[in-house]
């Protein structure tokens, strides 16, 4: 595992738009979405908006990644998380990475003092983020 940087910015928009296309997103959707990622993406990177991983493996290359945005709350509200672009490469699925990814994010979240985490869950995915707390609201969510 390593951190997202910067410098970063295109792999992580890759993934996410892989992540969309994987859920059946059409192109002309997929086209809008990396738009609109783009500029609101390499900005909280640059201010630590955004906390992101990578899965490598060697002679593989990064294989999978995820991250979480930081979504602001004035004065004394509590510290929350946005999970997001939970992508493993097809040819590595099923062997415990996203998993790998989730406890990674999850421990940053609980070290910098967030008290919950969101996210939209895939039905693929859902299994998954149900196995480690969360629980459906109009989102899903993990109390800390």
């Amino acid at each position: 595992m390593r951190p997202a940087t910067p410098d970063d910015l295109d792999l992580i928009l890759e993934q996410r738009i892989a992540m969309f296309r994987d859920m059946g997103f059409p192109d002309a959707v997929l086209a809008r979405i990396e738009a609109a990622s783009r500029q609101h993406m390499a900005e909280a990177l640059k201010t630590g908006g955004y906390y992101g991983v990578f899965a490598e493996i060697e002679n593989a290359g990064v294989v999978a990644g995820g991250g979480i945005l930081l979504l602001p709350w004035p004065g004394t509200q509590p510290r929350r998380g946005w999970i997001q672009n939970i992508y493993v490469k097809p040819e590595f699925r099923r062997r415990g990475i996203a998993r790998h990814l989730m406890h990674r994010l999850i421990d940053w979240c609980r070290e910098q003092g967030f008290d919950s985490i969101s996210l939209h869950a895939s039905a693929e995915g859902r299994p998954l983020y149900e196995e480690l707390g969360f629980v459906p609201t109009n989102e899903m969510r993990l109390a800390l």
